[in-house]
This record gives structure tokens, sequence and C-alpha cells, in this order.
């Protein structure tokens, strides 16, 4: 898990900085020894493009296999993306269904850049989960309970962030 460290096409407001999005998402993988959290992108000051992170991935874990893990609706967007030829020759693309995406979409985008052998749709269940919605809830008021892990939520709430 690669929190990002200075986002290249969107701002998020009120922005609790790259250091408090490390934070949660060390959080959130608590206890998860399946999971590893990479601080890569917020020690970099540049801004974050994938295919820096995943050439710093390599330099680090040189030998490893990487597989990009994306929703479809992020998916149908990559090849608007900067030097997406560079991230599909440095990691395999993993994407998963996303309520009201279209996996056929993100699926044709993919192959219309020659991934045909470089992506794998990844099946899991649908979760209508995302940081924007998250977001949104906290600053209307509203519950995030089970929407994200409990120490998150603490911390959003202890911090009043999103507010």
């Amino acid at each position: 898990m690669i929190p990002v460290g200075v986002a290249p096409h969107r701002e998020i407001d009120p922005e609790p900085g790259a250091d408090v999005r490390l934070e949660m998402v060390r959080h959130a993988v608590e206890g998860d020894d399946l999971l590893e959290v990479s601080d890569f992108e917020v020690t970099h000051e540049e801004t974050s493009y994938t295919f820096r992170t995943l050439e710093g991935l390599r330099e680090e874990r040189a030998g490893d296999d990487v597989t990009l893990l994306m929703g479809a609706d992020v998916a149908a967007s990559f090849g608007e993306w900067k030097e997406p030829d560079r991230v599909l020759a440095l990691a395999r693309v993993g994407v998963a269904a996303r309520p009201g995406a279209d996996l056929d979409e993100a699926e044709a985008t993919l192959e219309r850049l020659g991934a045909h052998d470089r992506f794998v749709v990844v099946r899991m269940p649908e979760l209508g989960v995302s940081s924007t919605r998250i977001r949104r809830r906290v600053a209307s008021g509203r519950s995030i309970r089970y929407l994200v892990p409990d120490r998150v939520r603490e911390l959003i709430d202890d911090r009043g962030l999103y507010r």
C-alpha cells in the first residue's frame, strides 16, 4: 500500500497532508501480515507518478514480481496516465471491478495499449467505498463506521479531518 505523496491531477480540500495519509494507511493495515505500507511517494518531493514509483520499487525490491492493483474505473482512463507504456513494462496490472464501472471498458483500454498479457482481472467483492465518499460523509457529519477500520475513523475524528 503506497499513499500518494504529491498528486499530479487532483486536489483534496481540505488536504490532511501526505504524512497523515501515510499514518491512516498504516492504521488501516495494522495487524494484517499480508499487507505492507511503503512511504516511497511521501518521502519524495516531486509529483507522484506511478511509473516513478514503480522504478523506485524495482530498485528497492529487485526480483519481486509487481502487480499494480486498480479499480476498473481507474483502468478505463489508464491510457491518459503519464507514461502508461513504462508502467506496463514495470508491472502487471490487476483490475478489480468497481460499482458503476464498466469492466469491459477497462479491459478494452488496456488491450488498446498492447497489454494483452500484462493485465489480469481480479475477482473480488465489489465494494462501494471510495476516498471521495468517505470525505463527503465526514464533511456532512455522517458516520463512516464500518466503511474504514476503527483506528482510521478515530484518527479522522480526533484530528477533525475533512470537516
